[in-house]
């Protein structure tokens, strides 16, 4: 199949509905011509008969169809100028006279057309209009009387009108083709400059952007969404980079003291309580890079496909206290007042394991960051058809402006102040991932050195 350009389908197009209302309106001219050429011979053809039928008298016995004066009429003696041709027949439609026009042909009458109806025949080899009417003198029929009238000029005139009509929707279609292809070059040039555009576009040169048309229309509109599409893109190529680099460094930084601690060991022989010290802090390094290692894979698992999430009836109140029981070690050594507040069991309809990811990481989060003998308040309430969580502790708290960065991955606030307190950076990133995919309400407020509150809100 010939695959035509866009420029040429968009002058096609446009040819095909200009020629069809062309060819309508043509049609139109030629019909109208044509009537108005048919009244007036038809108008002539009425008027021939009434005269004529006003002529016919009776001397004595006998019936004169017409005088010789009106026989002398140019009308009746030539056939070059509106000839009118007369034919008298009796009742067995024989001719009584005729036309001296007619010479030596004669008009036929038709059997099958009904009186003073007026319809197109041949003389011979010329085209006529005829009509034949009954004679009556006394209210008795005596024979017909048939006059015609030459078509000649007519046929001619609408044969040259369709001539000119069909030679001229030819060289206007041919002309329109070429007219609609220049403007179509000109309307599409915005697309061929995306193209273009598109071309040089490379995960190394992601800030080309295509140039905006003059005038707002749709290609306007569609250079601008592809703009705002590359923006994009090249936003998430950038996270994507500071993402690698980030988890390379994180990754890097415990694997720098592992092997740093062993090398020091290595070096002299030392007690077993030396010993003993360091494989314990390289043990605790361990497992901060299995916990990193599992954070990254389930970011990744977010990053690279939608997971199918497995929805069932969540029991809240259960899933809090495993992890309060997960982290009572660490409440015990803080000495934190945890409060659970439950009026009434509260289930959810969602994912249990991404639920209880949500959970640890907050929970964890609210006991690292409280000083030692604060306080954790957990509750749970309903409120307009939603299950509400408020986690609220009252530790170092986050600077306002830093509220959203904590979001992106490996961001801590403030982390050189707090040396003591070990973390990845990856905890919120994680939550605000899967509340997003979970269809869940989160919120954080937060003020320096007077605590952090969580809200989530289950449908």
């Amino acid at each position: 199949m010939v695959q035509i350009s866009f420029k040429n389908r968009i002058a096609l197009n446009y040819i095909i509905t200009t020629g069809l209302l062309i060819l309508v309106v043509f049609s139109l001219i030629y019909s109208i011509v044509k009537h108005t050429a048919y009244s007036h011979i038809d108008e002539n053809l009425k008027t021939e008969i009434k005269n004529h039928l006003a002529e016919i008298k009776v001397v004595g016995d006998k019936v004169i169809l017409i005088d010789e004066e009106e026989w002398s009429e140019r009308e009746h003696n030539t056939v070059d100028v509106n000839p009118v041709f007369v034919e008298f027949l009796d009742l067995n439609k024989q001719i009584i006279e005729k036309a001296p026009n007619l010479k030596t042909q004669t008009l036929e009458f038709n059997d099958s057309v009904g009186d003073y109806e007026l319809f197109d025949t041949k003389m011979g080899d010329h085209a006529i209009r005829q009509i034949q009417v009954p004679l009556h003198v006394k209210k008795k029929q005596i024979g017909y009387i048939i006059v015609a009238m030459s078509l000649a000029d007519s046929t001619m005139v609408l044969s040259n009108l369709f001539d000119i009509m069909c030679l001229s929707f030819l060289v206007i279609l041919l002309v329109l083709f070429f007219i609609a292809r220049f403007f179509a070059g000109r309307s599409i040039k915005p697309i061929n400059a995306i193209i273009n555009t598109s071309k040089i576009i490379t995960k190394d040169n992601l800030k080309t952007r295509i140039p905006l048309p003059k005038t707002q229309d749709e290609l306007y509109i569609l250079a601008t969404t592809i703009n705002s599409l590359l923006n994009r893109i090249e936003d998430a190529i950038e996270r994507e980079k500071q993402f690698t680099s980030d988890a390379s460094h994180e990754l890097r930084t415990p694997l720098t003291v592992i092997k740093g601690t062993l090398e020091v060991l290595i070096r002299k022989p030392r007690d077993n309580s030396e010993y003993e010290e360091k494989i314990n802090y390289c043990i605790n390094e361990v497992d901060h890079l299995n916990m990193l290692v599992d954070q990254l894979l389930l970011m990744a698992r977010f990053e690279n496909q939608k997971q199918n999430i497995n929805t069932e009836s969540v029991y809240l109140n259960s899933v809090i206290l495993d992890v309060l029981t997960l982290n009572s070690a660490k409440i015990s050594s803080k000495n934190l007042n945890v409060k659970f507040d439950a009026k009434q069991a509260f289930y959810i309809q969602s994912d249990n394991f991404l639920v209880i990811t949500i959970m640890r990481n907050i929970i964890s989060n609210a006991i690292k960051y409280s000083k030692n003998n604060g306080e954790v308040l957990i509750l749970l309430s309903k409120q307009n058809e939603k299950t509400i969580c408020q986690i609220t502790d009252k530790g170092i708290g986050i600077a306002k402006g830093d509220l959203e960065a904590i979001l992106n991955p490996f961001f801590r606030s403030n982390s050189t102040d707090h040396p003591e307190i070990k973390g990845t950076g990856l905890g919120l990133s994680i939550v605000k991932r899967t509340t997003e995919l979970l269809d869940i309400q989160f919120k954080i407020e937060s003020e320096i050195e007077v605590g952090t509150t969580v809200i989530l809100g289950f449908n």
